[in-house]
């Protein structure tokens, strides 16, 4: 597929020099790896719901992706081809990007849970030539689902199913043929070997604010970012990867696909979040480093006190996606060994900032971390002027992991002539350079000419006893503009919440009266992206519907 990349020579020259980039692609560590330590494990895999251990030495790994690579060339996939994945945590989705590394294929990770909307959407944007599915993960038949949607994707030729039958098995089209002795696979790799400024990787965005836009990134902007950041957590050919966070999330696919093979280490993937069964993981497996999205820390560290001494080996702990509550850091440093480092990324880039090891507790509490070598954050006005240490701003970034476009949409690659990339989220920066994510720049509510600030408040609330879930948003008022609305889900144990109960809570911590919500809604359970992130533009719509009148400030 032609990608309509154009990659600006100056930031190439740019990126060579600094040592950003060192044109290396997977496949080439895959080789060290094979070279140096054959038989060390390079893959782990537990599948949860059937208690299941599975394990892949670099040499078999590379000898499987041998024969996956040839397999898939003789099915017709072709250097540029796009070949789509919707799989959860198992051994068969690194191989499968490895295999698409061997021949020049673009590897298109699609989220387990996506269903016939999401899937309808990025296969035929995405123009994949394969897929390949399971036939059935967490009691759902995917390939049921795939089969009502084959005759509106024109474009994918082959559908390849794990656990599936006949000429849709994976095992048996891709695995129980000798591919590579049935042609030269030294000639076929390398006349088929992509370049490290080729497109490898599109991935769909997580969708907080409507359509998703396919993420393209090569092997240099990829590369960029998992070399500083194993640098900076002091990970190596030691320290085993734990992964339990999704691989079709760029936090997985970088981290849990990427990394471990570029240390030459070994992957331990777990594909369902079990807390309990993660304990059993890191005891048995002892793994150095994990990361995953605020929830899996808290689920942990509940779980932990019953693991004593079993966990010891975690190193290092990080966590993205949502600010980390201070008593989660306090409890996680009693109950682990491993240390806590916040950090704040985007499909686009990767983690762009991140604490270091050696901050104080509290740091991953109170910061998004600074950011990582080869990358560059400010942060600005409206009119694009930087603001002072300590005032909120536009965040923007720069630098070496930044993606290449958007497929099939060019003019939304909000790229400046300076290299800027503006990624939408409001921050505060301190004069060390450590940033503090407030808030996306469309979450922002202004009451009365005043902006709210959401982030702080909706923080105030995750502490409140019962409220499970928070995201406060705008809802359109004649007079002032907009007022607050905080939508909430409560814990099992909580019943009820009322507005005054919010409310009071928020003033006994101080909180200006200003900043106090107007509405109140309790419901079920928020809307979410694949990733777990709050869709508040599908809160905002409800919030139009608001009619009752605000209650009155006390």
């Amino acid at each position: 597929m032609e990608t309509g990349i154009s990659l600006n020579p100056e930031r190439r020259a740019a990126m060579l020099e600094s040592g950003a980039w060192n044109d290396k692609i997977i496949t080439d560590y895959l080789d060290e790896a094979v070279a140096r330590t054959p038989d060390r494990s390079a893959i782990v895999g537990y599948q949860v719901t059937e208690d299941s251990r599975t394990t892949l030495t670099y040499r078999q790994l590379n000898d499987t992706v041998t024969r996956m690579a040839a397999g898939l060339a003789a099915l017709g996939i072709q250097k540029g081809d796009v070949v789509a994945c919707q799989l959860p945590n198992w051994w068969q989705t690194t191989a499968l990007h490895l295999a698409c590394m061997r021949i020049g294929a673009i590897l298109n990770p699609l989220m387990p849970i996506f269903r016939e909307r999401e899937l309808r959407f990025m296969l035929n944007h995405g123009e994949a030539k394969l897929l390949v599915i399971p036939k059935v993960f967490r009691n759902f038949d995917y390939e049921a689902m795939v089969e009502g949607l084959l005759a509106e994707l024109p474009k994918l030729e082959t559908l390849l199913v794990i656990g599936g039958e006949g000429e849709r098995s994976f095992e048996q089209r891709l695995l129980a043929t000798d591919w590579e002795n049935q042609q030269d696979t030294d000639a076929l790799f390398a006349a088929a070997k992509p370049g490290a400024d080729d497109v490898i990787q599109i991935l769909y965005t997580s969708g907080t604010t409507g359509e998703p836009k396919g993420v393209m990134h090569t092997s240099n902007t990829l590369f960029s970012n998992v070399r500083p950041y194993a640098d900076r957590l002091h990970l190596s050919s030691d320290d085993s990867i734990l992964m339990a966070s999704p691989v079709a999330h760029q936090t997985g696919f970088l981290y849990g696909i990427m990394m471990p093979v570029y240390l030459g280490t070994t992957a331990i993937l777990q594909d369902i979040w079990d807390a309990d069964f993660v304990c059993k993981v890191i005891a048995t497996e002892k793994p150095a480093f994990t990361m995953a999205s605020t929830p899996f820390l808290a689920d942990l560290v509940k779980t932990a006190p019953k693991h004593e001494g079993e966990l010891d080996s975690l190193r290092i702990f990080v966590s993205a996606g949502a600010p980390i509550p201070s008593a989660i850091v306090e409890q996680a440093s009693k109950t682990l060994k491993a240390k806590i480092v916040s950090a704040w990324g985007m499909t686009e880039n990767g983690a762009v900032t991140m604490t270091r090891p050696e901050d104080p507790a509290e740091r991953a509490s109170q910061s998004d971390g600074v950011a990582l070598p080869f990358t560059e954050v400010k942060v600005t006005d409206f009119k694009g002027n930087p603001v002072a240490a300590g005032e909120e701003g536009n965040l923007m970034m720069r630098g070496a992991s930044l993606f290449v476009g958007y497929l099939k949409r060019p003019e939304l690659y909000g790229v400046d002539e300076d290299g800027w990339f503006s990624t939408g989220d409001l921050a505060r920066m301190d004069e060390q350079g450590y940033i503090r994510i407030t808030g996306r720049t469309k979450d922002v509510v202004i009451r009365g000419g005043e902006n709210i600030p959401v982030v702080e408040v909706e923080n105030l609330l995750y502490k409140f006893p019962g409220i499970a879930d928070v995201a406060l948003v705008g809802c359109p008022d004649d007079r002032l503009g907009e007022r607050v609305c905080a939508y909430v889900t409560l814990e099992e144990h909580r019943t009820d919440l009322s507005l005054d109960d919010v409310k009071n809570y928020l003033m006994e911590q101080k909180l200006s009266k200003s900043y106090l919500p107007e509405y109140l809604q309790v419901i079920e359970a928020m809307p979410r992206t694949a990733s777990g992130k709050i869709q508040k533009f599908k809160l905002r719509e409800q919030a139009k519907d608001i009619r009752v009148e605000p209650a009155k400030r006390s």
